[in-house]
């Protein structure tokens, strides 16, 4: 008997690449061209998950709310597109267990695909330079809509294009942001623990694991409706 139909969507910075030296040279260098001082890799990791604009401005201000003024922000944000478009991929990598986990997955069945906030413009190279691009069957982008995570709105146009239900899919990420919109298209959420955070309780998640490859169990578990909090550490 051939399986149902399954989903899993995973977000890409911090929960499949490690991308945070790459991004935080470009932000760095983009703040540093207009006479401001740099905010470091460390940063960098807590300001990720909202989308490129978000990023500049939480540089800008140093504050994960701020909003710098436009005359500030759109010099710096041009600088950080360019700079990171030339150097997309020259120190981030893929984490250990993600490949495994994906191949996993597929031979079970599950379609796969990527709901992101960063530009479309970076995420299908950065996909084809760290070798995953062809584990994905759709790809959602951060201005592939006009709303991004914690709006639903991406994930429901993923599940969508692939003709999945909602409640044959799950969300594996690294954020609030993520789990916000997993609860919000109601399907179950799974964050990694070693992603970009920045802090946030992840506890409503159902699932949080270390490594990937304890996804492909946990994942078909909660389509079940079986319960995994213990799971959540």
């Amino acid at each position: 008997m051939t399986a149902a139909p399954r989903l899993a969507l995973f977000d890409l910075d911090g929960t499949l690449v490690d991308s945070a030296p790459d991004i935080a040279a470009a932000v760095d260098g983009a703040l540093c061209e207009h006479g401001h001082a740099p905010v470091g890799e460390a940063a960098v990791r807590d300001f990720v998950g909202r989308g490129a604009q978000r990023l500049v401005h939480r540089a800008l201000t140093r504050r994960l709310d701020g909003e710098a003024p436009a005359a500030l922000f759109e010099p710096v944000y041009a600088s950080f597109l360019e700079r990171y478009a030339a150097r997309l991929c020259e120190q981030t990598r893929v984490y250990t267990g993600v490949t495994a986990a994906l191949e996993s997955l597929r031979q079970e069945g599950w379609t796969l695909g990527v709901v992101t906030n960063k530009p479309a413009r970076f995420t299908g190279p950065l996909l084809e330079a760290t070798g995953l691009a062809s584990h994905f069957a759709v790809a959602v982008s951060g201005d592939t809509l006009s709303h991004k995570k914690p709006d639903p709105a991406p994930l429901l146009h993923a599940a969508a294009a692939v003709g999945i239900a909602i409640t044959a899919s799950v969300m594996v990420g690294d954020s609030l942001a993520d789990v916000t919109a997993a609860r919000r298209a109601g399907m179950p959420a799974i964050c990694v623990d070693y992603g970009y955070a920045g802090g946030a309780d992840l506890g409503e998640a159902d699932a949080i694991v270390a490594d990937l490859r304890e996804l492909p169990p946990l994942a078909a578990a909660l389509l079940a409706g079986e319960s995994c909090r213990a799971n959540v550490r």
